[in-house]
């Protein structure tokens, strides 16, 4: 897990983001920014570049390494600070709370404007780099890429989906969106896989699930990575988050990927409540009824 560093705020001066959006601006050519660049890069003179270093380095927002040269790098703390200064000084959020939630690929954190949400930050390829940029299409394309590239990239994807499918289908309604990190609603009630539901409830949720990503291959996206950890259920109904690896129904695996949705979904509702999930409900014959346009509800299958 990635440390909270909304406490360093305060002790920051504008020109330590100077040198961090110097650094952030020389790590476009390179990993490791040399340090006789900075100055170019961050508008600073010679000496206070070593002054604002020494500070970054103690807050540990920047790494040093001495390879060929003497080269600087962001950690994501120093990324997360860039983001969350944009962020509060945009208005977009006022305080910064608890963490929501940590994953391998994402925290999530608790904010406040006028009213509470949630910020997240994109952690791709931070620790498994090589592995996400190979699978991941919105990298694969690019051969000069680094962590930075990859979570942005993830952030910016997640936020353009989220602005498509709102307010048509349940999701977070986005709210703001700087390099990794983006701002959305905070979600209520609780995620799908500690959600205990009644009898009666069972065939509900997950016939309002499957119409949620009906209409979402509507508007034209496919999830692609369906499961019980990216659904939230509350009185109000349920919420589908998490978007960043979504496809573009036109995609060549689009159906594919679909159908792996859709045998997931089917399948955590089948496991965990198997007297209540009809035999007769396929994951297939309701992935083609979802191509087709014709998907009502679970009853035209049973």
């Amino acid at each position: 897990m990635v440390r909270n560093i909304a406490g360093l705020l305060p002790e920051l001066e504008t020109e330590d983001f100077y040198l961090l959006s110097g650094v952030e601006q020389g790590m476009r050519f390179s990993e490791w920014v040399q340090r006789e660049k900075l100055t170019n890069f961050s508008g600073l003179t010679p000496e206070e570049v070593d002054y604002r270093l020494e500070r970054c380095l103690k807050r540990g927002l920047v790494e040093k390494k001495t390879i060929q040269y003497e080269g600087y790098t962001l950690q994501f703390e120093g990324y997360d600070t860039l983001a969350l200064r944009a962020l509060v000084e945009s208005d977009t959020i006022s305080e910064f709370g608890s963490p929501l939630g940590v994953g391998k690929e994402s925290d999530v954190y608790e904010v406040k404007s006028y009213k509470p949400l949630a910020l997240k930050y994109h952690r791709e390829g931070y620790t498994n780099f090589r592995e996400v940029h190979k699978e991941r299409d919105y990298t694969a394309d690019n051969e000069h890429v680094s962590w930075m590239y990859t979570a942005r990239k993830a952030a910016e994807r997640e936020h353009d989906i989220l602005e498509s499918l709102y307010p048509d289908v349940s999701v977070p309604q986005p709210i703001g969106q700087n390099r990794h990190a983006i701002v959305m609603e905070k979600m209520d009630g609780v995620e799908l896989s500690q959600t205990k539901l009644e009898d009666e409830q069972v065939q509900g949720v997950l016939d309002l699930l499957l119409a949620e990503l009906a209409r979402a291959y509507e508007i034209g996206y496919v999830h692609a990575d369906m499961s019980e950890y990216n659904v939230f259920v509350s009185e109000s109904g349920v919420k589908i988050f998490d978007w960043p690896q979504a496809v573009p129904t036109d995609h060549e695996n689009a159906t594919t990927f679909l159908q792996r949705d859709l045998q997931n979904l089917v399948g955590y509702f089948r496991r965990k409540y198997p007297n209540h999930v009809p035999d007769d409900l396929e994951s297939d014959r309701v992935a083609d009824a979802i191509v087709d346009g014709s998907f009502e509800s679970i009853a035209d299958f049973v």
